[in-house]
């Protein structure tokens, strides 16, 4: 019998810059399938940038057809100003995701770079070159991407370790 691929969307999100990766396992073997950042610029409006982003991953959901998102939890940030724009941003990642009727998870970095790298304060650029070795020939298109794809990753991980338990529980 053999296992059937599944498709997750990892999604970085950001107002300035919502990173995306899409990945796919098969048993424990991992699969870059696309990557990419969808851009909005600050001379818009809060409400057309948001709309850019509900725009841009509703595309990328009709796209690629994940089966699952993973999105990357806020940090707190030290400017309220921030964090608030970063809350809007995440709120239509996770919008977009429940009216596509996907199983959405989110994670903290920590846990992303810990699943990922082993270390749950890396770098980014530990993070990005973990993500290389992981998803071999990939070509990422930024560093909001990189993040994305850890985080799909990162859920790749853990749904593996979930099946398992459940597995046992069953029996």
């Amino acid at each position: 019998m053999s296992e059937r691929a599944i498709r997750i969307l990892g999604l970085d999100p950001g107002l300035t810059r919502t990173g995306w990766g899409m990945i796919s396992i098969t048993g424990v073997k991992l699969v870059h399938l696309a990557n990419g950042v969808i851009p909005t610029k600050s001379t818009l409006s809060l409400g057309e940038r948001l709309l850019l982003l509900h725009r841009g991953l509703a595309e990328v959901l009709r796209m690629h057809a994940p089966h699952a998102v993973a999105v990357e939890q806020a940090f707190v940030a030290k400017d309220p100003s921030a964090a608030l724009k970063l809350g809007h941003a995440r709120a239509i990642a996770l919008l977009v995701a429940a009216e596509a009727g996907v199983e959405i998870a989110e994670y903290a970095p920590n846990h992303i770079k810990k699943s990922v790298v082993g270390v749950g304060h890396a770098g980014k650029d530990q993070v990005e070159a973990m993500v290389r070795r992981l998803l071999p020939n990939v070509v990422i298109a930024a560093t909001d991407s990189s993040d994305a794809l850890a985080c799909a990753i990162a859920h790749a991980h853990l749904s593996r370790t979930n099946a398992r338990i459940a597995a046992a529980l069953a029996r």
